[in-house]
């Protein structure tokens, strides 16, 4: 666009959006666009751009003819224009509204007519009928399907009028919506949009290639997995997948998209400690004014940082990354294909990749809680794999759904646990084989002795691992004393009370534990919560 007021020429870069980084709660996004300089231009504009663009973060190159780019600055523009095309759809959609309400409207009336109809022929054949069937001209069978045929149509009518009246108060609740939308979107109201401004001095005429690269908020992104185990090949299939959402002014259509597990908004200097003051309390009346002072000075900067008609900012060239890499603890993902993710603020899922890695199966029980076995997957992360965030898992087993968890940081080469839920490969069984109470006191004291026995029997036809837990009463009154007696595996108590065994179980094996305890206490105190 030509200025003929001023001295030099501005011109209009028509752009697009080629590339986007995005970080946890930020996105890196790049613009292109090509211009044919007369070598007499002194400033490219590329407009409209949103309003989440963080201002301090432009940037601007270029390529093709002689161009020394001088600076760039961002202009806030206010514009009132109305949506054209949201009206027309309004518009059409109103309409379509109001021809289905016309055609349920002759529906009911012919309706109403025909119920008058047949409510006249009631009333001049009452008088008849009655007499017909006083005179038995009329057989029983006869009267039966008159008065079915009235009842019937009577019926039919009623509920086809109500079906219809019930779609006319629906239709008009959504035709005062849309009047309502229509309303809205015709008012004028004030939009905010920004201008890039671009400084430019050019050698001579030719094709330029503009790009500028800008931060914006309202856009993250968070990982999701799908974990997939089979129990024969004893492997995890790991799905990593990725969860874009972003409602920043622009959709992203068929652009490079890249995730980046980096944090660019914690800067690159470690935090300066501020001083810690300490006061007596300030009056309520002073301190709010000093809090609404300190509010209006900062939003005053704020506008008079982004409405300066010339704030110009050093040209530094970009190296956009163009492949996956890691680079110590940052990772980052190019998808391939590209991505189309529009300005809906709606999740949007994609595939980062895929892989298989090896699995170690144990069981774990807890008889006393539950008569059942647990199937856990020791897995680790290689040491050649990527940091896994994180995130929300889908856990699969064997192609079934099992439920979902939420996996912690995983770095390369650490293992981590998924509970795979109950396994019916190992039978447990428990029973208390003895309950004897001492019949002679020792001193004033009782003495009460308990023995368990759980019998492990391995169903399968490979070597499970069981880690077998169970515990013993832990007392809080210094009067009641717990301990061990007899126990086979032997087996040493653990913090409160804990009971555990490492057992190995051979195909189609079985394994028997057992284990003593006796609780002494004064005879004549009472002890709740043996629950036995």
């Amino acid at each position: 666009m030509v200025n003929s007021e001023t001295p030099y020429k501005q011109k209009t870069v028509e752009s697009q959006i080629v590339a986007v980084t995005v970080y946890s709660d930020t996105a890196l996004v790049t613009r292109r666009g090509v211009v044919s300089l007369t070598g007499k231009e002194r400033e490219l504009v590329i407009t409209p751009l949103p309003v989440t663009i963080e201002t301090e973060s432009v940037r601007a190159r270029g390529t093709g003819v002689a161009v020394r780019l001088l600076g760039v600055s961002c202009i806030r523009v206010f514009s009132s224009e109305p949506q054209e095309a949201g009206v027309a759809l309004l518009r059409q959609q109103i309409q379509q509204r109001e021809s289905e309400m016309s055609y349920l409207q002759a529906q009911l009336d012919g309706l109403t007519l025909q119920s008058r109809f047949l409510e006249g022929l009631r009333e001049k054949t009452e008088e008849p009928f009655a007499q017909s069937l006083s005179r038995k001209n009329l057989s029983p069978s006869e009267t039966l399907d008159f008065l079915n045929f009235l009842g019937s149509q009577y019926s039919e009518y009623a509920i086809a009028s109500g079906e219809c009246k019930t779609q006319k108060q629906e239709l008009a609740k959504q035709l005062q919506a849309l009047h309502q939308q229509l309303d809205n979107i015709q008012t004028p109201h004030p939009t905010e949009s920004f201008n890039f401004v671009v400084g430019i001095e050019s050698a001579g005429a030719g094709e330029f290639e503009l790009e500028v690269s800008y931060v914006v908020s309202c856009a993250s992104w968070k990982p999701l997995y799908d974990l997939r185990v089979n129990s024969i090949s004893n492997t995890l299939s790991l799905g990593y997948l990725a969860e874009v959402t972003q409602n920043t002014g622009e959709d992203w259509l068929g652009v490079a998209l890249t995730l980046s597990t980096a944090k660019p908004g914690l800067g690159t200097l470690p935090p300066k400690l501020a001083p810690w003051y300490i006061d007596t309390p300030e009056p309520p009346v002073y301190h709010r004014m000093r809090r609404r002072s300190q509010s209006v000075n900062q939003l005053s900067a704020s506008f008079a940082e982004v409405d300066d008609d010339a704030t110009d900012e050093s040209i530094e060239a970009e190296n956009v990354v163009a492949e996956v890499a890691r680079e110590g603890s940052v990772v980052t993902f190019k998808l391939n294909g590209g991505g189309n993710i529009p300005n809906d603020g709606a999740p949007h899922k994609m595939t980062i990749f895929n892989d298989d890695f090896p699995c170690r199966f144990d069981y774990v029980a807890m008889p006393r809680l539950v008569s059942f076995a647990y199937l856990q997957a020791n897995v680790k992360n290689p040491i050649t794999g990527v940091t896994l965030l994180p995130g929300n898992t889908n856990i699969f087993r064997d192609n079934m759904f099992v439920g979902t968890t939420q996996l912690e940081n995983i770095a390369p080469g650490q293992e981590f646990k998924l509970n795979l839920g109950i396994d019916e490969g190992l039978k447990i069984e428990r029973e208390l084989v003895e309950r004897q109470v001492d019949k002679k006191l020792i001193g004033s004291n009782k003495k009460i002795t308990y023995g368990y026995r759980v019998i492990v029997t391995n169903l399968q036809n490979q070597v499970a691992n069981l880690k077998l837990s169970e515990q013993l009463p832990v007392s809080r009154n210094e009067q009641i004393k717990v301990r061990l007696g007899r126990s086979n595996p032997q087996i040493q108590i653990g913090e409160m009370g804990s009971l555990e065994w490492l057992l190995t179980l051979q195909p189609e094996g079985k394994q028997e534990v057992y284990y003593q305890f006796i609780i002494e206490h004064p005879a004549q105190l009472t002890v709740v919560g043996l629950d036995i």
